[in-house]
């Protein structure tokens, strides 16, 4: 008897121990729930909330039960009507995947979102569409999120009108990779939000800027295409910044950049191409970057290099088809260009080192009178302007001596 007992007792204990099993909860025709918001009260922690397609409309949905899936399957839609936010992740380690979220309004007192993740960890936001909501996806205070393979789309008429596509506020170690963004105001946004990896994204069609951060050191942005957005890619306020392997296209008009660098400390921007945009890189007030293998073609201005910019080393690069290679505002530029290519450069190579034996100087004459003089620039094919270049190329008077490649290569680097 006492041994019966005790056997179970142990298989009692040991019933009570382990952890329930995960369970799927459908929601839609034939499943178990009729509404989301039912399912998502219902669930435990590992549970599987599976969407049929269909309509939803639905108050805010929050998830509060962590280690959620929340999963659609042909393409659910959600629908705030114009009227509110669509899902907010509240719980750790939330995965929501195959929804279509949509139409949350405009509020100049909300920042409403389609899918925002607030105060959590590691939630992963994937495969989903966004359709013409304020702000798209947002995570607010949160660390180690992935946002991958979502396609992301807005209307807005005017940026008063619109938010961002993709935004980080104080949220570190994200990774935001393999999406598709286009018609926000910002189609991705770092604000205080360190360490994170944005890779393989496209990014289009931005009212401001295809990429904007700020103040968010160490991160790195590999491998994205930015291209017809208004004023380019900013980059701000930051330190540790690593861009390469990017494409920067088809920026133009008088404020826009392919991509902008205001006060970046340390860093490498490295095998990007920059192309047709009114202006390629634009340096100000940012130091020590190592600018190398990129390739400048089509562009009004390749590279703009104020004089505040300094320490900052260009080598490998390849300079063609471009307007101006290189302009700044001051005869005291104090950054350094060695050992790049130039379409422009007519010197010759005597040991077939693939190095010039002369200098090249590309910061032009005519480009040092139309950063004075804007309106100058009607005359940029005149003989006028073709007689001056060639005086300042034979008795370089005026053009910043540091600003001479010493080395010009014979060859693109690539």
């Amino acid at each position: 008897m006492t041994r019966r007992t005790n056997c179970g007792l142990l298989a009692l204990m040991v019933s009570v121990a382990a952890p329930a099993r995960a369970a799927d909860l459908t929601v839609g025709a034939g499943g178990q729930f009729a509404s989301i918001s039912a399912a998502l009260a219902a669930a435990r922690p590992g549970d599987r909330v599976i969407v049929r397609a269909g309509m939803y409309r639905e108050q805010t949905l929050v998830i509060r039960t962590p280690r959620l899936t929340l999963e659609g399957q042909g393409w659910p839609v959600l629908d705030g009507q114009g009227e509110r936010e669509v899902l907010v992740i509240a719980a750790d380690d939330v995965t929501v995947r195959g929804l279509v979220a949509m139409n949350t309004g405009v509020s100049n007192l909300e920042d409403r979102a389609g899918i925002r993740a607030r105060d959590v960890r590691g939630c992963v936001i994937e495969g989903n569409r966004l359709r013409d909501n304020l702000w798209g996806i947002y995570l607010q205070r949160s660390a180690g999120c992935v946002v991958r393979d979502n396609d992301i789309e807005a209307h807005g008429a005017r940026q008063t009108e619109s938010g961002n596509g993709i935004h980080l506020w104080y949220s570190s170690g994200a990774r935001v990779e393999r999406n598709h963004v286009r018609g926000h105001r910002d189609g991705i946004y770092f604000e205080f939000s360190p360490h994170g990896i944005t890779r393989d994204n496209v990014s289009e069609r931005s009212q401001r800027y295809g990429l904007h951060f700020m103040f968010s050191d160490s991160c790195r942005y590999e491998h994205n295409m930015f291209r017809d957005n208004n004023s380019g890619v900013a980059v701000m306020y930051s330190r540790g910044v690593v861009i390469a392997e990017n494409r920067f296209e088809r920026s133009w008009g008088s404020a826009a950049y392919g991509l902008l660098l205001k006060d970046i400390m340390g860093g490498a921007i490295t095998n990007n191409t920059f192309l047709r945009n009114s202006t390629g890189l634009f340096v100000e007030g940012s130091s020590r970057l190592q600018v190398t293998g990129n390739v400048f073609t089509q562009n009004g201005w390749a590279a703009k290099v104020l004089a505040d910019a300094d320490e900052n080393v260009f080598s490998g690069n390849e300079f063609s088809g471009n307007a101006f290679d290189v302009t700044t505002n001051s005869r005291s530029a104090n950054s350094t260009f060695d050992g790049n290519w130039w379409d422009e450069y007519a010197g010759f190579d005597l040991n077939r080192d693939g190095v010039g034996d002369t200098s090249f100087h590309p910061v032009r004459l005519f480009a040092l009178v139309v950063e004075q003089h804007p309106a100058a620039l009607l005359l940029l094919r005149s003989p006028l302007v073709s007689i001056l270049d060639a005086a300042e190329r034979v008795l370089p008077v005026l053009t910043p001596e540091a600003l001479v490649d010493h080395h010009p290569l014979m060859r693109p680097p690539r």
